[in-house]
């Protein structure tokens, strides 16, 4: 198989319209049409991993955070990210990256942590916004349902737990032909009524190409009318962190020892203990402090995070626990979601999850 397939398995899991706006998710070094030798996992990368993935003979790392963030002038192996490229250049090496897209995605890197605590209940912390379309489109009766079944395959309908979503309306529509048309019904210069069925579905808008696609190859129109609306609905499939509930409450002793051993943390920092049981929590991993409000609102007894900054311990002391365990191993698991991602669609790749510790933080 080519590289590339390897990567749009990735990107169907995780689109890259899902990212931040600061990030760089996606490809980072190579060309993708070359035949994959094998796929070496990693949080970061570093020449330590590009070197190992040299001596297994694999010519694809797969990473959490970029390589690269900014753009080069020049790039004459003044740092490791330079040399980085430069030595995957060299090799023959594809670097890229799944990053706040992967983050953002439902049962993405979020979610991986939230099922190693054993959370039930799992949601989104803080929905995407503005990201979703609505379509409308007129179909003949009779060709409705293969209509929707096509918008349906294409990415429309998918609302909270439930997919296949639509309205549908019956009602007449009019048209004429002119000359030089190919009407699917009625006749060229006459005026037509047909009676049609007005389909309303919801879409994610970066599939918009793919469900217009999808609309213009099943609806027997030569010219299908359609409509896109732009919602201002939160998207709940969708975000930032994620919070649920543990089976059975706990104390805040008692989880943190817990975190501390489940994420194999040097030093878990914490706010002060209040003698409140731990049952709601909240996470995010990696710096994920700026979601500590929606925390704090959504009643969490816990957040939990990789980063927080030293004046939010004050601010928020007396609304929640705050369980800071480090960037690095909050998003350690990231690599077993890679494995499974692709082991899912391609059961013979060789691949290997990186045996290199990049945590540059180390404890005394």
């Amino acid at each position: 198989m080519k590289i590339k397939e390897v990567l749009n398995a990735l990107e169907m899991f995780a689109p890259l319209p899902l990212q931040d706006g600061f990030d760089n998710a996606g490809l980072q070094v190579g060309l993708t049409d070359a035949e994959v030798a094998g796929a070496l996992l990693c949080l970061d990368v570093t020449e330590a991993v590009i070197d190992e993935a040299v001596a297994l003979g694999y010519n694809l790392v797969i990473s959490h955070h970029p390589l690269i963030f900014k753009g080069f002038k020049s790039i004459t192996g003044r740092d490791y990210v330079e040399r980085c490229v430069m030595k995957a250049i060299r090799n023959d090496i594809v670097v890229f990256s799944m990053h706040t897209n992967l983050d953002n995605a439902p049962q993405g890197v979020n979610y991986k942590m939230a099922e190693k605590i054993g959370l039930k209940n799992v949601r989104i912390l803080e929905p995407k916004e503005n990201c979703l379309l609505k379509l409308v489109t007129f179909v003949p009766v009779n060709h409705a349902e293969k209509v929707r079944e096509a918008l349906f395959s294409a990415g429309c309908g998918c609302i909270g737990g439930y997919d296949s979503c639509s309205y549908n309306v019956r009602g007449d529509g009019t048209f004429r032909a002119g000359e030089g048309t190919r009407p699917y019904c009625g006749k060229i210069g006459e005026l037509h009524q047909e009676a049609e069925t007005r389909i309303e579905t919801i879409l994610p808008e970066y599939r918009k190409a793919q469900v217009v696609k999808a609309l213009l190859a099943a609806h027997p129109y030569e010219e299908p009318a359609y409509d896109l609306y732009p919602l201002k609905n939160s998207w709940s499939q969708a975000g930032a962190g994620v919070v649920g509930e543990l089976p059975e409450a706990e104390t805040e002793t008692d989880f943190l020892k817990r975190i501390k051993k489940l994420f194999e943390v040097g030093c878990v920092k914490h706010s002060r203990l209040n003698g409140r049981l731990i049952q709601t929590v909240a996470l995010c991993g990696g710096a994920g402090a700026f979601l500590l409000p929606k925390a704090v609102a959504g009643h969490a007894d816990v957040f939990m995070t990789g980063e927080v900054r030293y004046h939010d311990y004050f601010s928020y002391e007396n609304d929640i626990l705050i369980a800071e365990i480090g960037h690095y191993e909050s998003e350690q698991y990231t690599k077993e979601l890679l494995y499974s991602i692709i082991r899912d669609k391609f059961p013979a790749l060789e691949m290997q999850i990186t045996r290199v510790n990049t945590n540059p933080i180390k404890y005394l």
